[in-house]
């Protein structure tokens, strides 16, 4: 039977990745596997406590985070958004998906906290990439691997409230941009800056000392490929971007 260390180094042997560390658990049985190297082209082993950068994981991370709002009553599910971010206060909708971005009607109705919630805004990414008010969208949501790359919070939301929905508020899943709407509206409702608030609430309560929005480097552990480090808590829109690295421990979270 092939073991979990025999398929992850069949990756590296492959090429297809520098290093992996896995984990498998049923029960009390646990496997664990670190191979392969931190970097391409070689560099320090892979270690079952080195560093990742952890990219859509973090979107479940943030929606707990606005769910906790929501059971503190500190916002509800059906509340408007506009009464936080008022620059989606008013939204239009191009009529059809394919339509220009100037060919736009009034939205049905308020984009709520539940649309955000549920990735049904409005905005975001459908499979089409080339529809015209995706095409606009590109030009405001950037890379959210590199959450630097990103304007301060106010400017972002500025230029995101000039383009028109894709579809009518809660009448379709689209991708990525509700998940940084999310971010910004822990932000204002809380006044602290998303990763505060994630390490305040979640990440310190659990006890995931290793999981933070930049990395916390320790003594004699890695960063598995090293990218770029986020950008620092508060700094403009990347302290509301879900963008966090983190490292197994002994015990999986």
């Amino acid at each position: 039977m092939t073991t979990l260390h025999d398929l992850l180094e069949a990756h590296v042997d492959a090429g297809t990745l520098p290093g992996a560390v896995g984990l498998v658990a049923r029960g009390d049985q646990v496997e664990v596997a670190a191979v392969g190297a931190q970097e391409v082209g070689g560099g320090a082993p892979m270690a079952r406590d080195s560093i990742f950068r952890v990219a859509s994981i973090t979107k479940s991370v943030t929606a707990a985070a606005l769910l906790i709002l929501v059971e503190e009553r500190r916002i509800a599910l059906d509340d408007p958004i506009g009464m936080w971010l008022p620059e989606l206060g008013k939204p239009v909708v191009v009529r059809t998906p394919a339509s220009p971005v100037d060919d736009v009607v009034p939205a049905d109705r308020p984009i709520t906290v539940f649309d955000v919630l549920a990735s049904q805004a409005g905005y975001g990414f459908p499979s089409d990439f080339t529809l015209p008010a995706v095409q606009e969208l590109f030009t405001v949501q950037k890379d959210g691997r590199v959450p630097s790359n990103f304007p301060p919070a106010d400017e972002w939301m500025a230029a995101l409230g000039r383009i028109p929905l894709l579809y009518q508020p809660g009448a379709a899943w689209l991708y990525d941009t509700c998940s940084v709407l999310q971010g910004v509206l822990i932000s204002r409702v809380t006044g602290q800056p998303l990763p505060e608030f994630l390490t305040e609430r979640i990440l310190g309560p659990l006890g995931m000392v290793d999981t933070a929005a930049a990395e916390q480097p320790k003594s004699g552990a890695g960063h598995a490929g090293r990218p770029s480090a986020p950008a620092a808590v508060g700094d403009g829109l990347a302290g509301a971007v879900p963008q966090v690295t983190t490292r197994m421990r002994k015990a999986p979270y």
